[in-house]
């Protein structure tokens, strides 16, 4: 999709936003957006599609893509999310490594920003967190990551407070290619909302189940129809065992009523309307381990 722009100058650009697990992408991509699009939670491995956040500037329209964690995992669902992930960031015009903020990168972070280097595509790398440490900590971190000789810059943010980003989101367009706008200035995300319904309602799986079940789910919306004055949905919870699903149900019901409240509460302020929401626990044996299941539930 391409929308005729009059400025000269203006520049569009996709920037693939990648990392190991459970560094802030999904944080600093909410942040720049000013809303929460992808979901958060302190558990690892949140992000399993790449997620389109759509972010229009003076002269500038930049789509960033939420990525899967990159990590090393010999289970099939883990290594087609990473599959995903460098997909891309070979797709991508330029690259946004974010990174912990260690004094030293670490084995894992040097593997990554030598297949980044080998996309040769420009590479931001943004130190997270920064409100964690002092700016002469900072100082030397990025030193250290310089020696490294793979990217074009090196900069602090904090995703959580936002310190930085200003100066991280010049440094993006000014490497972003002359283009016209991509897509309208009112979209947020080129994903429909039937995926955002299901991630709001696996958000909740995560945050509020333990153990195996956040990673053993999958949502799939089988209904989502809008009615006049409002909208109704019916998702399914898929797992891999009859005790996951009894841990989903609750006692009584309890446990998928809670997720279900919680979750319709963002889908209603997500779509700006009420919502009927209707939540059904389904087993799918060994899903996780199936190529078959993980692209029929969309991974």
């Amino acid at each position: 999709m391409l929308i005729n722009d009059v400025q000269e100058d203006f520049r569009s650009a996709f920037v693939a936003v990648v990392g190991r697990p459970n560094v802030g992408k999904s944080t600093l991509i909410n942040r720049l957006l000013g809303q929460e699009l992808s979901v958060v939670s302190p558990k690892a491995q949140t992000t399993r599609n790449r997620i389109s956040a759509i972010i229009n500037y003076p002269g500038a329209q930049i789509i960033f893509h939420d990525t899967p964690g990159f990590h090393h995992s010999s289970n099939t669902l883990n290594l087609s999310l990473v599959t995903s992930a460098k997909k891309a960031a070979v797709d991508s015009d330029l690259i946004l490594f974010l990174a912990q903020p260690r004094t030293t990168p670490s084995d894992e972070n040097i593997e990554l920003l030598d297949f980044l280097k080998s996309s040769r595509k420009p590479v931001i790398v943004a130190i997270n967190k920064t409100d964690l440490i002092s700016k002469t900590q900072l100082r030397a971190i990025i030193e250290n990551y310089i020696r490294t000789e793979s990217f074009r810059d090196v900069v602090g943010v904090s995703a959580l407070t936002g310190e930085g980003t200003d100066s991280l989101i010049k440094k993006i367009i000014s490497l972003s290619p002359k283009g016209a706008r991509l897509y309208p200035e009112d979209y947020i995300s080129d994903l429909p909302e039937k995926f955002f319904v299901a991630e709001f309602v696996r958000e909740q799986v995560i945050l509020q189940t333990s153990q195996e079940i956040p990673y053993k789910s999958a949502v799939i919306v089988e209904k989502f129809v809008e009615e006049s004055n409002r909208v109704r949905i019916h998702a399914d919870i898929h797992v891999e065992r009859d005790s996951q699903k009894r841990i989903l149900i609750g006692h009584g019901g309890s446990m998928i009523k809670s997720i279900g409240v919680s979750a319709r509460k963002r889908i209603e302020a997500f779509l700006d309307c009420p919502v009927h929401l209707e939540l059904y626990v389904k087993v799918s044996p060994k899903w996780t381990t199936s190529l078959s299941k993980i692209r029929d539930f969309g991974y």
